[in-house]
């Protein structure tokens, strides 16, 4: 039986969630308790692997303050979405004669953030957002409300591995931008144009160095008042209708 707490459709206990799985249910991530061992342990953990669902192994006191019944350490957050390939979308998209605009976020962890991104990603017509399995908002009802629907309509890409998801999208023509500080240029005086891929950072500490260094453009805006940084969610609005705007000239 799925049940609900704080937003957040759950089932907990080894036969449920193997049923669940094997039924088709899209997981947000499942939680195994340290030390946790059986056979039906073990088929969660290879059918986790199958079909790509995070894994935790976590303190049983992390699944007890979720439920105190009996979750036989092990209990699974159910998706409200389903997750597509960023490799299918990619030629899909190609395929269907548009121009491909993908929005990278790397640790955003705020849900109301993360649907508010997704909200105007929709809009502004990115055709998927990709995120990484671990160190991510979850998808629950928080999210879904924010993003007024949106999550129910754009390609949501859950990858292991952004730097190789980084790699993948070059190789298939797209350009790499990222929102930083690191340039003298205004987000209006780059050329967004073409297949491109745009990179959002944490709310803690911004994009990944990492990744920094895969990038092709820094789209940086200004400001004139005392603040010093915009929260991610207005930073991706402004970013996403600022490529949708050079799309339309």
């Amino acid at each position: 039986m799925i049940q609900q707490q704080n937003n957040t459709d759950f089932i907990f206990g080894t036969h449920p969630i193997i049923e669940a799985m094997r039924n088709g249910n899209e997981m947000e991530k499942i939680l195994i308790a340290q030390g946790t061992r059986s056979p039906q342990i073990s088929e969660i953990i290879g059918l986790a692997k199958e079909l790509q669902y995070p894994v935790q192994f976590v303190p049983v006191e992390k699944l007890n303050r979720v439920t105190r019944k009996n979750h036989q350490g092990v209990l699974a957050f159910v998706s409200p979405v389903s997750y597509q390939l960023i490799e299918q979308v990619i030629p899909m998209i190609y395929d269907e004669g548009r121009t491909p605009f993908i929005l990278i976020l790397d640790r955003i962890t705020d849900v109301r953030n993360f649907g508010a991104i997704c909200r105007s990603a929709e809009a502004s017509g990115v055709d998927a957002v990709v995120v990484p399995s671990r160190g991510a908002a979850m998808v629950n009802a928080d999210a879904m409300k924010t993003s007024a629907g949106a999550l129910s309509k754009i390609n949501l890409c859950r990858v292991d591995n952004i730097k190789i998801t980084i790699d993948f999208l070059k190789e298939s023509g797209l350009k790499i931008a990222a929102v930083s500080e690191k340039t003298e240029l205004n987000a209006w005086e780059n050329d967004l144009t073409g297949p491109i891929a745009l990179i959002l950072g944490s709310e803690e500490d911004g994009i990944s160095d990492a990744y920094l260094k895969k990038v092709d453009i820094h789209v940086k805006f200004p400001m004139v008042g005392t603040v010093e940084s915009l929260n991610v969610s207005v930073a991706a609005g402004i970013a996403c209708f600022e490529i949708l705007r050079q799309r339309l000239k």
